[in-house]
């Protein structure tokens, strides 16, 4: 069992859904960035995500691409990142972290030797969101055999045909994305996001969680009451990005998970 799987049977045993909150490593820097994660759990956060850097960011709107640029600016690598990871473990060995990337930094440095760094700095899942289940081979069945979590992403666009594929080899959560296009390019609507739940939930008895276009702490109430729990990224990188202080982010994060958790 993963620290993933441990965290949503806990939930599970206390009637709670599950905030999840993404930020991007080395956003503004190395040292706020360390600040803001290592204050996440106190804020509510159940699950962190944890954005690597990278050049071609194309599933993410100009919020997150902008942090992304600000961190690789500041001289933020995958090394860096996995350093970030190591130095919140010194202090916190139990709330989860999900790595959401791209594959070519991956690539770049070898699999084996990435999953192996991975495991041993405390990551305990990946979110790679340009290899598809046809490249399962590739990345995601090897970090299953380490014993991390390889979560998968359904969209709106993701049919009864296609669904099937896409949960085959996925483990630890769902996430749905909520809309179609990049991440802050719209507003989640529950109304719809629902019923694609419910789908979901009927092949799967994996956690569903519901990302993109989640800002309030009412949006995160009403997305996590027709799931398993939301997911706040753009909102929380905006703040960031704003130049508000670490105690300023992590106040407007509890507020999100505030509302998430009184779904």
């Amino acid at each position: 069992m993963t620290r993933i799987d441990a965290k949503f049977a806990d939930l599970k045993a206390a009637g709670k859904k599950a905030f999840v909150s993404y930020v991007m490593a080395g956003d503004p820097d190395f040292e706020t960035s360390l600040e803001v994660v290592k204050g996440l759990p106190a804020a509510g956060v159940d699950i962190i995500e944890l954005g690597l850097p990278f050049t071609d960011p194309m599933a993410d709107g100009p919020t997150i691409q902008l942090a992304g640029q600000r961190a690789l600016d500041g001289g933020m690598t995958l090394e860096r990142t996995l350093e970030l990871a190591r130095e919140f473990r010194k202090e916190d060995d139990t709330t989860p972290i999900v790595l959401m990337g791209y594959y070519n930094p991956i690539y770049n440095r070898g699999v084996d030797t990435f999953l192996a760094d991975a495991k041993a700095a405390g990551i305990d899942g990946l979110i790679v969101v340009d290899l598809p289940p046809e490249e399962d081979e590739e990345l995601c069945i090897p970090a299953q055999a380490v014993g991390l979590n390889f979560i998968r992403l359904a969209t709106p666009t993701t049919d009864d045909k296609r669904l099937p594929r896409v949960l085959q080899n996925t483990s630890g959560f769902v996430y749905y994305v909520s809309i179609t296009g990049i991440t802050g390019a719209a507003e989640a609507e529950a109304g719809d996001v629902g019923p694609e739940v419910a789908r979901i939930k009927s092949a799967t008895d994996l956690p569903v969680i519901v990302g993109f276009g989640i800002n309030t702490p009412e949006k995160a109430l009403n997305i996590a009451s027709v799931s398993d729990g939301a997911v706040v990224g753009s909102a929380i990188v905006s703040q960031i990005g704003a130049g508000k202080s670490v105690d300023e982010v992590l106040a407007f994060v509890k507020s999100l998970s505030d509302g998430a958790h009184a779904a």
